[in-house]
């Protein structure tokens, strides 16, 4: 077994990609190995090597129970405010992305979990959802009843260098008022977002943050004023930054280089170039926003690279989360649909990041304590049952052990945080009652069968 047992250690140490492959024995003391359910054992990883993939994490316990708060929360009010849910696919034609986020864009060209299918089709895991939706009103023929209102939540896919907060699998939830043009309608949408923030308390810590990105004339304008400012600081641009002056200057207002950080600082701002009517509709958004009670700063340094965006750009802002202090963004993408081959389609938006959102809360809550069930003796069990599922068709979390006497069933009752036990010996089940224990103050009542689940609602 001693060259055997060497080889195994060898493999598992190439299999880590530590060493070379072991070599192999002569034919004549080839040890004999039997591969189980048709897989060779070279090919068979070492559980212990096995860790998630680097960007992702598990969701288990209190981590669970924050990111399914910030979710539900969610869901609740925007439903309030008329937003129904869609499920769209996590990955979509590759075109969908690289045709909206811009092919010039970070996320496009160094962010995307891009390949190609058995098929041959290049196939793409969202990045986003706001694109996805838009590819769904216009495939499933909604362009013509509008408007929609659209929430929804899910996993989005981002090869980024991960760091506290960010994720290369991290998740989303997504608000889209379709087919409206009128400033009420971005007013409404951060309101919402707003008011999502209040119900998971954690408005206090954020600072919403509002500019505009005017009409389209008043882009162009813009870009002729980026243009000249970005040229006689060329010398100083990154090389993506170069590219992006030939193509869209907007978008090195975008990057995250510091170098380039820098001279973005100093460039001008959209303001002096928004037409009358740009500057109205900019003046509306804010009114609006005051009726619906959320406070707010201007920042004329948001901005959105792609000629789709117009007016209303948007940020909620914190600094409890270190560099990563943008926990909900949006604005208005007049032109989206049209990308995606429908008519004209005016529309605006949020998205918030529900890793982020569940860091700022101050606690996670707490998960309903559940009620034990502890019979005495097999007779006692199966009546037990019956009393288990009476009380979960009632809305109550109970369990019971699966084996042990009366000590060690309280015991596991205790361990779980059981609020109450109801416990169920021979002489019980003759008088057609259990003793309902509660377990913080040690009270004990007898509750007929029938009751309990009454009892403990």
């Amino acid at each position: 077994m001693g060259h055997q047992g060497d080889d195994c250690y060898r493999l598992a140490k190439w299999l880590a990609r530590d060493i070379s492959p072991p070599r192999s024995q002569p034919p004549e003391v080839q040890p004999r190995r039997v591969p189980r359910f048709g897989v060779q054992p070279s090919a068979r990883p070492l559980v212990t090597d096995i860790q998630p993939a680097r960007g992702t994490h598990d969701l288990i316990g209190e981590d669970q129970r924050r990111h399914h708060h910030v979710v539900e929360t969610a869901r609740h009010v925007s439903g309030c405010y008329g937003f129904e849910e869609w499920i769209t696919p996590i990955f979509e034609d590759t075109r969908v992305f690289s045709r909206t986020l811009g092919e010039t864009s970070d996320v496009v060209t160094k962010e995307m979990y891009t390949f190609e299918d058995r098929g041959g089709d290049s196939i793409t895991l969202r990045p986003e959802a706001t694109a996805g939706v838009c590819r769904a009103l216009v495939t499933n023929g909604l362009t013509q009843s509008l408007p929609r209102k659209v929430f929804c939540s899910g996993p989005m896919f981002r090869y980024e260098r991960p760091q506290k907060g960010r994720y290369r699998q991290f998740h989303q939830i997504d608000i889209e008022l379709i087919g409206p043009s009128e400033p009420l309608a971005d007013a409404e949408v951060i309101a919402c977002g707003w008011n999502i923030l209040k119900a998971l308390g954690v408005h206090a810590d954020t600072v919403l943050e509002l500019n505009t990105l005017g009409d389209q004339d008043s882009r162009a304008a813009y870009r002729e004023a980026l243009v000249e400012y970005f040229t006689a600081h060329k010398g100083g641009l990154s090389p993506d930054s170069l590219v992006r002056l030939e193509r869209n200057p907007m978008r090195i207002l975008d990057s995250k280089e510091e170098q380039d950080r820098k001279i973005v600082a100093g460039a001008p701002t959209i303001q002096p170039h928004l037409t009358e009517a740009a500057a109205a509709f900019y003046t509306k958004v804010q009114e609006y926003l005051t009726r619906f009670g959320v406070p707010f700063r201007e920042n004329p340094r948001i901005v959105r690279g792609l000629d789709y965006y117009s007016h209303t750009a948007f940020e909620f802002v914190t600094s409890k989360l270190g560099s990563q202090g943008t926990v909900m963004a949006g604005g208005r993408y007049d032109g989206l649909v049209a990308e995606m081959g429908g008519p004209a389609t005016p529309a605006v938006g949020l998205a918030a990041g529900v890793e982020r959102l569940a860091m700022l809360l101050d606690a996670a809550p707490l998960a309903p304590a559940p009620v034990a069930v502890v019979p005495i003796g097999d007779e006692a069990e199966a009546a037990a049952i019956g009393i288990l599922q009476s009380l979960r068709a009632a809305g109550i979390r109970a369990e019971m052990s699966y084996r042990g006497n009366l000590r060690r069933r309280m015991e596991r009752a205790n361990k779980i945080e059981a609020r109450a036990a109801v416990i169920l010996g021979p002489d019980d089940l003759m008088q057609g009652v259990a003793q309902v224990k509660d377990l913080k103050t040690g009270a004990q009542e007898a509750v007929a069968i029938p009751d309990i689940a009454a009892y403990l609602t």
